[in-house]
């Protein structure tokens, strides 16, 4: 198994991602990349301009969602395609970073042929460490 990455799984009919890595910082990075790997193939996108997320939580899961969500509305509201992601700041209440990217568009950018994705929620949500590993799991609401 990588060192960092993410997969995603079925549970009970609901799409889900699992990320690991050896910080926290870089998982929310990989989990960013799956939730965004869903709605553009990443490899389709140029890495041509950065928008600023940041999120807080009382809790890893609920940092996670957060940040996710902020991420999910920037691509949204902005039309953004996500190439990859910057985590730039990861304490235990507060994450800070970049999705690099550019703005969306049809013709290039191709859809991996499976669901969108609207949200994520703190349903089944699991940060956690161990052995010098994080792994994240979350369902996407599509």
């Amino acid at each position: 198994m990588a060192d960092a990455g993410y997969e995603y799984f079925v549970d009970d009919g609901a799409i889900g991602i699992r990320a690991w890595a050896p910080d926290r910082a870089r998982a929310f990075a990989e989990m960013a990349l799956g939730v965004f790997g869903r709605i553009v193939e990443p490899i389709t996108v140029a890495d041509r301009e950065r928008r600023e997320v940041r999120a807080q939580g009382d809790s890893p899961e609920t940092l996670l969602v957060n940040w996710i969500n902020e991420g999910l509305y920037v691509q949204e509201i902005e039309g953004f395609a996500v190439h990859a992601v910057e985590v730039t700041m990861c304490t235990v209440s507060l994450i800070h970073g970049f999705l690099l990217g550019e703005p969306f568009d049809g013709q290039r950018h191709r859809s991996p042929g499976k669901t969108s994705v609207m949200a994520v929620t703190l349903r089944d949500a699991n940060v956690a460490e161990a052995d010098g590993r994080v792994e994240a799991r979350l369902l996407v609401d599509a």
